[in-house]
């Protein structure tokens, strides 16, 4: 038998998934024609499949080698890479092949993906487009095109483009997984199932798809079907950190009092994973076992795993204790190690001003200011250092009577009151309120948040009431004008969208812990019932509060207070810390809350 003849044969077995016997044929090719460039490829092709990555590098390199100038050898090569976790390299291979031969559509396929995967979505669009130009009837440049778009927020033609993969392609998995994911995304949540369900009827199973059907189910309020399928993608992949999480928090919302027992079981059998590590730390200092986390974190640092990440979650463990000396000196060390990372620079900008040390924390927001002039964290933290220095800047930011505004819905069209209205509508948010606990990392206390947004409810009272927000949203904004020197008016551009709408319902000896709304830049709080005891004055029970931060520091205590009543709307800077007092009798207190953002952001 020939060369050519045996390659054929090895091929066929190939396709055949026959892998070995495949092997065996290449190897005596080989022995024959050790520089037969065909045979070296395709015995990398084949080590790839049995396992050999490195024996299957090697020969695919062997035949670029010998004849560089073939497009399929570069792109299997990117293949092998991307699978490895080696994309630059793999870049690398891809734009090689599409060099050569800019036809080649599985070069250009497995580029347009890597692309989507190192988040350079708009490159990845260019090259998918130009396949699906080729062929229309491609279903795996259409997914690719739409993971693209999805990578660069253009909802509605990402699912149109997922939509149409699986229209050509029925049994297309992949195709319907990452359509259910994106409707799961954008809260619309039946749909949603309905195509993560069909990928699992094609067999797929996979964390991913695990995980994005619990996040479905859960905004379903389907809570048993919602746990299960976080338990499998835990069971699937026990050191993802968003499945443990999402597990132990909805078990923890559950009322379940070990709802982090697989995650303790998880950092039991992987020792070294120190990521997970610091998630159980997160999980219990959230779930308010300060010892605990505090202990864990610092076990982690004993045995030398010290990093930023670690020494930043222990400041934040010992300024909730109050240890402020000591959180401030493990944030600054987490800062001098990643001196970029926002959430690091957020602590050590607490830590200091909790230690009254407001022109260090300056410096700091200054800084991040100029990074992220439109950040609201950084807008609270500077006022806040503002305030306690008596720089007047804070009367701007905190200007009581021009931001924070308050305005008394009309009942919407059909209702004779509002009060009639609220009533009807507090029975369907009670609906979207199972949850024994609040969830682990909001500012929730002693109550429940609805797990799906209210923008996609459909029910028609939900609708009715955001509708019935509209006319004070743009009140709202002409009152605050367009001035560029505040950060407030300065974004106030086109005109104020709800972003983000959620309900939540506090009960005995609930309260908010005070908070700022970081993506967010007009805030509200709508009262949907309140109970008897907010009349009382004297005692402001289940009352908005504003200017108290989060941690105590010494003169910053709240500055206004705002009485809830069915029917009242209040809205206020995102930027502005606020809280609530804790109701304490038997009665729910249930409002509807929501951020605003800018039609156009400048």
């Amino acid at each position: 038998m020939s060369v050519e003849e045996q390659l054929q044969r090895a091929f066929l077995l190939w396709q055949q998934k026959r892998f070995a016997d495949a092997d065996s044929i290449c190897r005596e090719v080989l022995a024959r024609a050790p520089r037969d460039a065909d045979a070296l490829h395709l015995s990398g092709l084949i080590r790839r499949r049995l396992g050999d990555l490195a024996g299957a590098e090697q020969c695919i390199r062997q035949s670029i080698q010998l004849q560089p100038s073939r497009a399929e050898f570069h792109s299997n090569l990117g293949n092998l890479l991307r699978a490895q976790g080696r994309p630059h390299e793999a870049r690398a291979s891809y734009e090689r092949a599409v060099s050569l031969d800019p036809r080649h559509r599985i070069a250009r396929l497995g580029l347009a993906r890597l692309l989507n995967e190192l988040d350079e979505h708009a490159a990845a669009e260019a090259h998918a487009r130009t396949l699906v130009q080729r062929d229309e009837r491609d279903s795996e440049a259409w997914s690719a095109l739409a993971s693209a778009l999805r990578g660069q927020r253009k909802v509605s033609e990402a699912e149109a483009a997922y939509r149409t993969a699986t229209t050509l392609r029925p049994d297309y998995a992949a195709a319907h997984h990452n359509l259910g994911a994106l409707l799961a995304e954008t809260n619309r949540a039946a749909e949603a199932l309905e195509a993560l369900d069909r990928a699992r009827a094609l067999d797929v199973r996979s964390r991913e798809l695990a995980l994005n059907r619990g996040h479905a189910l859960l905004k379903l309020y389907r809570l048993a079907e919602a746990e299960a399928a976080y338990a499998e993608a835990v069971a699937l992949a026990p050191q993802d950190p968003d499945a443990q999480r999402s597990l132990a928090q909805l078990r923890f919302m559950a009322g379940d009092p070990k709802f982090a027992r697989d995650l303790v079981a998880a950092c039991a059998a992987y020792p070294r994973a120190i990521g997970l590590q610091v998630l159980l730390a997160e999980v219990v200092r959230n779930a308010g076992d300060l010892a605990s986390a505090e202990v864990l974190l610092r076990d982690l640092i004993q045995r030398g795993h010290a990093n930023a990440l670690l020494h930043s979650a222990l400041a934040s463990v010992l300024l909730e204790a109050g240890r402020l000396q000591e959180a401030h000196d493990h944030a600054c060390t987490a800062a001098s190690l990643s001196p970029d990372s926002p959430a690091i620079i957020e602590n050590l900008i607490m830590a200091s001003l909790l230690l009254g040390d407001a022109d260090d924390a300056r410096e700091h927001i200054r800084a991040r200011r100029l990074r992220e002039p439109l950040e609201q964290r950084w807008i609270a933290y500077e006022a806040l250092a503002a305030r306690m220095v008596g720089d007047p800047l804070y009367a701007e930011l905190y200007d009581y009577d021009r931001v924070v505004r308050v305005y008394e819905i009309a009942p919407p069209s059909g209702w004779q009151s509002i009060v009639e209205f609220n009533a009807a509508l507090d029975e369907v948010l009670a609906a979207r309120h199972p949850f024994a606990r609040h969830p682990l990392d909001l500012s929730v206390r002693h109550g429940s948040q609805t797990s799906r947004s209210l923008l996609a409810d459909e029910d028609a009272l939900i609708r009715a009431v955001l509708a019935a927000f509209d006319e004070p949203l743009r009140d709202y904004a002409s009152a605050v004008g367009v001035a560029r020197s505040h950060p407030l008016s300065a974004r106030n551009r086109g005109r104020p969208i709800v972003d983000k709408c959620w309900s939540v319902r506090l009960r005995q000896e609930g309260f908010h812990v005070n908070h700022i709304h970081p993506e967010g830049w007009i805030s509200s709080a709508y009262y949907v019932s309140v109970p008897p005891e907010t009349t009382d004055a004297a005692a402001m029970s289940g009352w908005i509060k504003f200017g108290e931060p989060k941690l105590p520091i010494a003169g910053c205590l709240p500055e206004r207070f705002l009485q809830p009543r069915p029917g009242r709307l209040v809205l206020f800077p995102s930027y502005m810390w606020h809280g609530t007092t804790a109701i304490h009798g038997p009665d729910p207190r249930t409002t509807i809350a929501f951020d605003a953002v800018p039609s156009v952001e400048r």
